[in-house]
This record gives structure tokens, sequence and C-alpha cells, in this order.
């Protein structure tokens, strides 16, 4: 498994084509329902829908402010990683707020070939600083977030409502359509993360962050 050997940050202009950093929304009752869940030490662990902190004053300012009134789910992505393992997509921006420093491994749309694989040496890795907001746009390929040495993470994730749900029919058609792993979720992952049912179309190394 190879290593990522630059790490840039969310500020750095080569952020710009996967997203941007929000400022001037007040996130704090968000953050601070966040802090009250769970943060494994040696996994990692996605709540779509958290009331706790959708009920939130922040929670409903972000649903009012960056996403336009658009019915939303506010959850968390807790937990430690340092593996690629796959690359997902959404029709849709998603926002993740970060309690503590952590890396996201990040790729374009654009690069997935034909036949739906995608190269791993194309991806990038950006530094997401404690308490950042940023804005991951639809065509940005990502997955779970990694850990900045040994240090577990808590990062909020906003999608529209029903995002990741369990989806109503089988999705097993040609060629985009088999890749659908839940609702306004299309996943690609590596052979080596062994994803019950995945497709796997992730060529290279599954790339590890230390």
């Amino acid at each position: 498994m190879g290593q990522i050997m630059e790490i840039k940050k969310v500020t750095d202009p080569a952020f710009r084509p996967y997203g941007r950093v929000i400022t001037g929304v007040d996130v704090s009752g968000v953050m601070e329902a966040l802090k009250k869940t769970e943060r494994p030490a040696d996994h990692t662990i996605y709540v779509a829908s958290d009331p706790a902190l959708e009920n939130t004053a922040s929670g409903k300012e972000i649903q009012r402010v960056v996403y336009g009134e658009l019915p939303v789910q506010i959850g968390y992505c807790n937990g430690y990683n340092k593996l690629l393992n796959a690359l997902e997509y959404h029709r849709s921006s998603e926002i993740n707020i970060a309690e503590n420093d952590l890396i996201l491994l990040l790729g374009k749309e654009q690069d997935i070939t034909d036949d739906f694989h995608y190269d791993t040496a194309k991806v990038e890795a950006f530094l997401v600083p404690a308490g950042t907001m940023i804005e991951v746009y639809a065509t940005t390929l990502h997955y779970a977030p990694c850990s900045v040495g040994d240090a577990p993470f808590r990062c909020v994730v906003v999608l529209p409502k029903g995002t990741n749900e369990e989806t109503a029919t089988a999705h097993k058609g040609e060629p985009e359509d088999k890749m659908l792993a839940a609702v306004n979720k299309w996943l690609i992952a590596h052979e080596d993360a062994k994803i019950d049912g995945a497709w796997n179309g992730l060529v290279g190394e599954n790339l590890r962050v230390d």
C-alpha cells in the first residue's frame, strides 16, 4: 500500500476544483451536539441523520443558508481511518465540518473512465483544520476522512434528506447503475477493502495516510 506524499490544506488553490471553505455561518450548536457522539479509536462509524444535530439552531441555519432551504439530514462520520478503501459521489454537494484536524482523499468524477474505473494515482490529499466547514462539490470523489497521526476524529456530514438510505429497488444495470450502493450514493471500491457487493473499480494502490 502506498503513502500520500503531499498533503495540502483546503485553503490551497488546488482545493478549488473539489470544493470551498464556508465561513460566516454559525455552527456552534451542531458542533456542541457533535461532542456527545461516539468516536471509535480503531474504526469509523457513519450516522446519516442525528436529530440532536438537526434540531439545533445552527443546524437549521445550515439548511436555510447553505442549502437554500432544501430538506437536509445532518449526521456524522467519526473514528479512526488511514486508508482510501473506496470513493463515492452524489448528485449533490456535501457539507463537512471538522471537529479536529482530519484529511480528505479526493478525486474528480471527470477522471472516471468510460468503463467506470478510476486510477488512485490521481487522488489528492487535503487537510481540513479543526473547526473548518467545507462544501465538497457533487463532482468530487470522496469517502471517509483519514486521521491525522493517531488521533480519532469527529466530522459533521450534511446531505440532502434521504441520501445514503437503502434503495427501494435493485440496481444491477449497466453501466453506472451497478455502482449505486444507496440512495444518491455511487461507490467505486478498491478490491483490497473487500466491501460486500461493491463495484471494485479503483485501480492502483489502496492509498494510505501515515
